[in-house]
C-alpha cells in the first residue's frame, strides 16, 4: 500500500503537488479560456486537505505539448486565474517551474497560501526523466503528492523522477481513488462482472481483454473493433473499419473465452451508413446478417442494444472502458447513450475506466449516477492491464 497525503505532516511545510491540469482551451477575444475543467475540480479535494492542515502548496503540471520549450498558448496562467475561482482564495502564479526566481517566490509561502508553476513541458527535461531537472523540483519543497493519475503511466521528471529527491512521496486523495476503483474494486469484484469494452481498435483494447478474461463473467463489445471479429468469423462488414492484421488475434480471443467459460457478446445488429457526417442516411441492420456491401457499421443496433442492457441490470459490477459507436455524430449516438442509460438503473458498481466513455456519460448527463469516473484514458488502461505505472511506483510505501 502506497503512502497517502493523509499520513503526511504537513503543517507549515511545502508540499509539491503533481496535478493534471491539462485542460482544452479556446482563444476567445485573445485570451485562452478553459472550455472543460474537470480535472481541476477532480483535484480540489487534494487541496483543499493540504491548506486545511496548514501546507504551503506549490502545484506542478503540463499542458498539451509544447516540444520542450515555453509557447504562449500552453501558458498555465489562464488555469492559475480559474482555480483562484474556484477555491476563493488567491493562487501565485511563477513564470517558470525551476530556477532561483521560482524558488524565491516559493520561499514567500505562508501556511494555507498556492502557488502554480509555469508549464513542467517547457523544458525538454521533463520528459526526459532527466535527474538534474527533478532535483530542482524537488528543492521547491519537503514533501512530494502525487495527484495527476492521467500522467501517471509517464516516467517524467514530475511523475516519478522528483520522488526520489524529497523527504516523502505520497499518492494524493485523487491518484488513491483511482487505484481503489481500478485495482481495489476489480481485484475481487462483486458478480457477475460485466466488462464492456468499445473503441476502433482490437489492438488498443488486447491487454485489458487478456487481463480481465480471468476475472469477468461477461464482455459486451462495441464500436468498430467488433467487426474485427466480425470480420475474423465470416460476417460481412461492408466498408465498417477492421483491422485486417488482427484477425488472428481476434480468433485467439474468441477462443480463449471459450476456454475460460466467459460470455463473450458481440453485435447481433448495427447502424449503418453510407457516410460519416451529420444528418447521414442511417439504417439497422437485420439480426446476424452482416453490414451491407457498401455500407458500413457505425453504432450497435437496438436488437444488440436489448441484449446488452439486459447483462447491465443483472450486474453487480460494471467496467465500462470505450463507446459503442461514432457517439460525436447524433445519428451514431443512440447506441452509446443507451448503455450510459442502462448503467445509470444498474443498482452495482459502475466503474467508467477514463477517455471517450467518461465523455459519453458526461455528455448523456448521467454522470452523477455512476460509482466512479476514471481521469485516466492511457493510464486506466494500462493499469487495468496490470502494469505498474511509473508514477505509483515511484512513491513510498505506508
Amino acid at each position: 500500500m502506497k503512502l497517502s497525503l493523509r499520513d503526511l505532516d504537513v503543517n507549515d511545510r511545502a508540499v509539491l503537488v503533481r496535478v493534471d491540469f491539462n485542460v482544452p482551451l479556446e482563444a476567445k477575444d485573445g485570451i485562452q479560456a478553459i472550455t472543460d475543467d474537470t480535472r481541476i475540480r477532480e483535484t480540489l479535494p487534494t487541496i483543499k486537505n493540504l491548506r486545511d492542515r496548514g501546507a504551503r502548496v506549490i502545484l506542478c503540471a503540463h499542458l498539451g505539448r509544447p516540444k520542450g520549450k515555453p509557447t504562449p498558448e500552453y501558458s498555465l496562467e489562464p488555469v492559475a486565474q480559474h482555480l483562484s475561482k474556484l477555491i476563493g482564495a488567491p493562487v501565485a502564479f511563477a513564470k517558470d517551474c525551476v530556477g532561483p526566481q521560482t524558488e524565491a517566490l516559493a520561499n514567500t509561502l505562508k501556511a494555507g497560501d498556492v502557488l502554480l508553476l509555469e508549464n513542467l513541458r517547457f523544458h525538454a527535461e521533463e520528459e526526459k526523466n532527466d535527474p538534474a531537472f527533478a532535483q530542482q523540483l524537488a528543492k521547491l519543497a519537503e514533501l512530494y503528492v502525487n495527484d495527476a493519475f492521467g500522467a501517471a503511466h509517464r516516467a517524467h521528471a514530475s511523475t516519478a523522477g522528483v520522488a526520489g529527491y524529497v523527504k516523502q512521496a505520497a499518492m494524493g486523495l485523487l491518484m488513491e481513488k483511482e487505484l481503489q476503483y481500478l485495482q481495489g474494486e476489480l481485484a475481487n469484484p462483486n458478480r457477475p462482472f460485466v466488462v464492456i469494452l468499445g473503441g476502433a481498435k482490437v489492438s488498443d483494447k488486447i491487454g485489458v481483454i487478456k487481463a480481465l478474461m480471468q476475472k469477468a463473467d461477461v464482455f459486451l463489445i462495441g464500436g468498430a473493433m467488433a467487426y474485427t471479429f466480425d470480420a475474423a468469423r465470416g460476417i460481412p462488414v461492408g466498408n465498417s473499419r477492421v483491422e485486417k492484421d488482427k484477425l488472428e488475434l481476434a480468433h485467439e480471443i474468441l477462443a480463449l473465452a471459450k476456454e475460460k467459460g466467459v460470455k463473450f457478446l458481440l453485435p447481433t445488429d448495427s447502424i449503418e451508413t453510407q457516410e460519416i457526417k451529420p444528418g447521414a442516411v442511417i439504417r439497422a441492420t437485420k439480426e446476424q446478417v452482416g453490414v451491407s456491401e457498401g455500407w458500413m457499421g457505425v453504432d450497435i443496433g437496438p436488437a444488440t442494444v436489448a441484449a446488452y442492457r439486459a447483462e447491465i441490470l443483472k450486474a453487480q459490477t460494471v467496467l465500462w472502458n470505450g463507446p459503442m459507436g461514432i457517439f460525436e455524430i447524433s445519428e451514431f449516438s443512440n447506441g452509446t447513450f443507451a448503455i450510459a442509460r442502462a448503467l445509470a438503473e444498474n443498482e452495482g458498481i459502475s466503474i467508467i475506466g477514463g477517455g471517450d466513455s467518461v465523455t459519453a456519460v458526461q455528455q448523456s448527463g448521467l454522470a452523477e449516477r455512476m460509482t466512479f469516473l476514471s481521469t485516466g484514458g492511457g493510464a486506466s488502461l494500462e493499469l487495468l492491464e496490470g502494469q505498474e505505472l511509473p508514477g505509483v511506483a515511484a512513491l513510498n510505501e505506508k
